[in-house]
């Protein structure tokens, strides 16, 4: 069994590092006493949210385009929303098939999203589309499909803390552009950032209580 040197405590399982501590555990690992439970969820359901969100925000984006942005040079809005249901559906389709580093690819589909829309924009002359619409349309997206995710599939109450944490950076992100002032329009990157406060408390507010003993846990606090 493995143990930790400076805790002095055993940890069952598969654990590398101490839960307590964070030191690296010595010794052999063993089977862990609780049983594995395996994702539960409804392909049919998760299908028909992502398809009713997607068909919403198309409907939305042309009534948008129609009375705001008709004369929108670069990608436009309507163009930068289409990246969004595309983003929308990688991060639920990924959450679904293979939920480890969920995380990670996120923040990897953001970076390469929003890093190829900006050097396009770059390129044609930088009219500021990039920053202004695909960045806080894309981390919308995404916590959307978070959101989705947490509704639709049995997570686990550590997820809950690695999801809220990453729904804050991505909202955070649009923001920090517009305090810079980078962004022509601010309705995107304030949409985004009421978006993340909005799923965080929704987030915490579905488990809250065992998530706040989750934090508690991992800050020792």
């Amino acid at each position: 069994m493995r143990r930790c040197p400076d805790c002095t405590v055993e940890v069952e399982g598969e654990w590398a590092r101490c839960p307590l501590c964070g030191t690296t555990l010595v010794g052999e690992p063993v089977p862990g006493p609780y049983p594995t439970v395996p994702l539960r969820f409804s392909r049919r359901r998760v299908l028909r949210v992502l398809f009713l969100t997607s068909l919403a925000v198309i409907v939305l984006s042309f009534l948008a385009q129609l009375l705001f942005g008709r004369d929108q040079d670069g990608i436009g809005a309507l163009r930068s929303v289409w990246l969004g249901i595309v983003t929308t559906w990688l991060v639920v389709v990924m959450a679904v098939s293979k939920r480890r580093n969920l995380a990670k690819f996120i923040v990897y589909l953001v970076v390469l999203a929003g890093g190829v829309c900006v050097y396009w924009d770059y390129l044609s002359g930088w009219s500021g589309w990039s920053l202004t619409f695909v960045v806080p349309i894309v981390c919308a997206a995404s916590i959307v499909g978070l959101l989705i995710t947490a509704r639709v599939v049995r997570i686990e109450v550590g997820d809950y803390v690695v999801y809220s944490g990453l729904t804050v950076l991505l909202g955070l992100t649009p923001i920090l552009f517009l305090a810079l002032g980078w962004v022509g329009t601010v309705i995107p990157s304030a949409i985004c950032g009421g978006l993340s406060v909005a799923a965080v408390v929704l987030l915490l507010t579905v488990r809250g209580g065992i998530v706040r003993h989750e934090l508690a846990k991992r800050l020792h606090l």
